[in-house]
């Protein structure tokens, strides 16, 4: 070839055009400096700092902790899979402007210090506790600017696919498939409050009171109405029980059964004459008690009669909401949205992609994706201005993360010059000063 590498490519076609290239100093991603600044005024490096330990010393430490844990959850949030993507990450502009000044004229992390730090360093129990504390704390912080005084709490599961022989991989009967069975809560703003990989033969359900159990007792220390709402899966009385004794109200959906079917038979019938277009639908409600429940409670049942259809669709819901039937329906019915959420976190933030052998290693991963997502969310419910602010993760990604941009040094100062498309200067600094007016952190 003969060519020196600083030299552009000219073309045929167009004796004018000359291509070069300067990767370190172009970036696809400029719009995670928006995320970066909405971190830094939620405390997000006091609150890590807090809950994770570093045993580095010496040369090792080249590369700060908040450093490693933003590299590798921006990068989720930019929508990088794996590792493998932090090679060519390390020159980025963007990513080595998220991190400590001094590495702005150096290179970010490669793979192998990040694989270590997920690896090795997370993997420690402690630190793995700590990460489910850094995001506990994080959605604490954010719930200081716009809480109201209830909290709606959503439990659900979902299948993570596996790739050969991985620890605690095991065949689902549900899912038809060999997996991981990881567990999700959130609240009513999108928020993944928690998350825990489960090994893929366990049932939805199970250890759902590690996960619930401490966050309505959180939620309730802090002066908040509680309101919890799940599928067939969580119809245990142990859940039931644990929530009454709390004072929190709950809809659970609850498997059709002869005895509940009895119960309703004077709503099953259609009307006489030529069926109506649009579906029939009654309510109702009444005391019921399971031979594996202590006590009665009351279900509502929903009865839908559709044209075209020989029998009726009939859903059951245990409650003690005191609202009319028609009400907990609506209320039960809206958890459908952490269906959506899991599947954005899955779409964006890739928290199913869990492709370490060792168990551990996956919980990590996990983690650090449900970090991302929440920055995410956070990102959309707080700053995106009205008219965006029901954009998906992946919009977000596409529209706003996927920036172009060049790094310029001039004198003391570094200009990011961005690409005007989707992230216009009106909307950059719109979003800028909703991050600005967000409260500053205390303590």
């Amino acid at each position: 070839m003969g060519e020196k590498e600083s030299e552009p490519f000219q073309f045929t076609f167009n004796g004018f055009l000359k291509v070069a290239f300067q990767g370190s100093r172009v970036t696809s991603d400029a719009g995670l400096i928006l995320v970066r600044e909405l971190d830094e005024r939620l405390g997000l490096e006091a609150i890590l700092t807090e809950h994770l330990r570093d045993s580095r010393h010496g040369l090792n430490t080249q590369f700060p902790l908040p450093d490693l844990l933003r590299q590798s959850i921006y990068s989720r949030l930019a929508g990088y899979e794996d590792l493998n993507d932090a090679a060519r990450l390390s020159t980025d502009p963007t990513f080595r402007l998220i991190g400590s000044p001094k590495r702005w004229d150096r290179s970010a992390a490669l793979t192998s210090t990040l694989h270590w730090f997920e690896t090795e360093l997370l993997t420690r129990e402690e630190n793995l506790v700590g990460l489910m504390a850094v995001n506990r704390d994080l959605i604490g912080q954010a719930e200081t600017f716009d809480r109201s005084d209830r909290t709606v709490l959503d439990m659900d599961s979902s299948e993570s696919p596996v790739h050969g022989q991985q620890e605690g991989s095991a065949y689902n009967g549900h899912f038809e498939t060999v997996c991981y069975h990881p567990l999700f809560l959130f609240n009513d703003l999108g928020d993944c409050l928690a998350a825990k990989l489960r090994p893929g033969n366990v049932s939805s359900a199970d250890d759902w009171e590690e996960l619930l159990v401490p966050e309505v007792d959180r939620q309730q220390a802090e002066g908040q109405r509680v309101a919890f709402r799940a599928d067939a899966a969580f119809a245990r009385p142990a859940i039931y029980e644990a929530l009454e004794a709390r004072d929190v109200g709950y809809a659970i959906r609850i498997p059709a059964n002869k005895n509940l079917e009895l119960a309703i038979e004077d709503i099953l019938f259609r009307s006489p004459g030529r069926p109506s277009r649009k579906p029939l639908v009654r309510y109702k409600s009444f005391q019921y008690q399971a031979d594996s429940w202590t006590a009665p409670r009351r279900v509502v049942a929903k009865v839908e009669h559709h044209a075209g259809e020989l029998f009726p669709r009939v859903g059951f819901i245990v409650t003690n909401l005191p609202l009319p039937n028609r009400a907990v329906v609506r209320f039960y019915n809206k958890r459908g949205t952490a269906e959506q959420w899991i599947k954005e976190g899955k779409q964006a933030a890739h928290w199913t992609r869990l492709s370490c052998h060792r168990f551990r290693a996956n919980e990590v991963r996990l983690q650090l994706s449900v970090l991302a997502y929440n920055l995410g969310n956070l990102w959309r419910r707080l700053v995106l201005p009205a008219r965006i602010d029901t954009w998906s993760l992946t919009s977000l990604q596409q529209r706003l993360v996927k920036t172009g941009g060049r790094l310029v040094k001039h004198a003391r100062y570094y200009w990011l010059l961005l690409a005007e498309s989707h992230l216009t200067r009106r909307l950059f600094g719109a979003m800028l000063q909703r991050i600005w007016a967000l409260p500053v952190p205390t303590g």
